[in-house]
């Protein structure tokens, strides 16, 4: 993800990503988000939903603050691993982690899982810049 939309994040969502720039013997945020810029959104409205019922809800028990622990994408789709939070918090991050199946991560636009040497979900005009590309990585050769 981009410099700038990583840093927007962890300006809106400090109390999430209060550990963005630790070590790595701490937290894997110090990698930061492993994902493309398309899932920015999807992450912004997970996120928004989470500390909103965190403020609403547990607001006297620090507990139950979710604190993100590493943000990526893996199998194509998004993981969003964390602390804290309770059985809602689990049911958001499962639909968003299930519905970054359906949007591209490089533009946000609707995408669906494709191989295209590794497995993401791409828009159909990304789909076909990946294909371009590794055709052109098999011309080249080892």
């Amino acid at each position: 993800m981009k410099q700038e939309l990583d840093a927007a994040l962890c300006a809106k969502y400090p109390k999430i990503f209060p550990d963005r720039h630790s070590p790595m013997s701490e937290t894997c945020m110090c990698w930061g988000f492993e994902c493309g810029d398309g899932w920015y959104d999807l992450l912004d409205k997970l996120c928004a939903c989470i500390q909103s019922y965190i403020d609403a809800n547990h607001e006297n028990d620090p507990t139950k603050q979710v604190l993100a622990a590493q943000v990526k994408e893996k199998f194509g789709t998004l993981r969003f691993y964390y602390r804290g939070g309770d059985e809602l918090i689990a049911g958001m991050v499962w639909f968003a982690e299930y519905f970054s199946y359906s949007v591209c991560e490089v533009c946000g636009d609707p995408g669906r899982i494709r191989r295209t040497g590794w497995i993401s979900v791409l828009c159909d005009l990304h789909a076909a810049d990946a294909a371009a590309e590794a055709a052109a990585n098999e011309e080249d050769g080892p």
